[in-house]
Formats: structure tokens, C-alpha cells, sequence
């Protein structure tokens, strides 16, 4: 049985997808005003918020419990609207040696498809494959959805 894995979801979105991309990137700390009960905190704790390199730590619910996660930026293709980033330190990596969380969203007219890929490598082979972390994802980007097409 491999420890390692990767989840992709997919979800269509009708607010614009650039706006999406643009939160993620450049205003993170704003998913808190949008999904309050998802998201309580969002900080850069190292760089510039959207730079690769920068580090950012997160505050949210996880299965119903508090959770965090410092994350360092990887990547960023601003042509193909995606960022991914590693988490450095936290809640998650009790379960996982290593983590990263890729997005990337694709625009076509008022077709906007946001993919989510979750990459990882557990502990060991009790640790579930993080299907809870990829539903946080999911719901997280209905609630910015929600947010910018009231």
C-alpha cells in the first residue's frame, strides 16, 4: 500500500475567475470576512502576499475542530492562474510527512472551472487520504463564490 497520493476535485464557479485567482493570490487574509466559519485568520508571516517564497499561516476549522497551517508559496503561473504551496508546519503534517495544495483556474467567457490538487505522503498507512481537507477546499470556494455574485 503507497503512503503517497493525490486528490483532485474540480468545481464550476459563477463569480469570475480572475477575481478568485486574485484572492487566493493577493488577498488570502481577506477568505476570513468570506468564510467566516471556515477560515477565522489569515497572516503573511514571511515576503509579500502573492510572491513565491512567502510564508502564510492559517487559521481554520478542520473536522470541527481549530486547526493551523503555515504554508510557503512554491509557485505561482499568473498566465495559467495557478499557485501552489507546501505546508511547513502545522496541524496537518501530525498525519502527513509532506503536503501541498495546488489551484489553478481555468477562464472561458462564464465558464470558470477551479481544480483543486492535494499531493501528500502519510505517516503511515492508517492515516486517512485527506478527503475532509479537499471538502474544506471545495466548500471554502463556494463560500467566495457566494461572496462575490450577492
Amino acid at each position: 500500500m503507497s503512503l503517497e497520493g493525490k486528490l483532485v476535485s474540480e468545481i464550476n464557479i459563477k463569480c469570475d475567475g480572475d477575481v478568485f485567482h486574485e484572492v487566493y493570490r493577493h488577498r488570502p487574509h481577506h477568505i476570513s470576512s468570506m468564510s467566516p466559519d471556515k477560515i477565522q485568520n489569515v497572516d503573511v508571516h514571511e515576503g509579500v502576499w502573492g510572491t513565491v517564497g512567502s510564508v502564510n499561516y492559517w487559521n481554520f476549522i478542520h473536522d470541527g475542530k481549530e486547526a493551523v497551517a503555515k504554508e510557503k508559496v512554491e509557485e505561482i503561473d499568473e498566465e495559467k492562474k495557478l499557485i501552489k504551496k507546501r505546508i511547513i508546519e502545522g496541524d496537518l503534517l501530525e498525519d502527513y510527512k509532506s503536503f501541498y495544495i495546488t489551484l489553478h483556474i481555468e477562464t472561458k467567457g462564464e465558464n470558470n472551472l477551479v481544480t483543486w490538487i492535494i499531493e501528500y505522503e502519510k505517516r503511515n498507512a492508517n492515516v486517512p487520504d485527506p478527503h475532509t481537507c479537499m471538502e474544506l477546499l471545495l466548500n471554502v470556494t463556494k463560500d467566495i463564490e457566494n461572496y462575490h455574485i450577492k
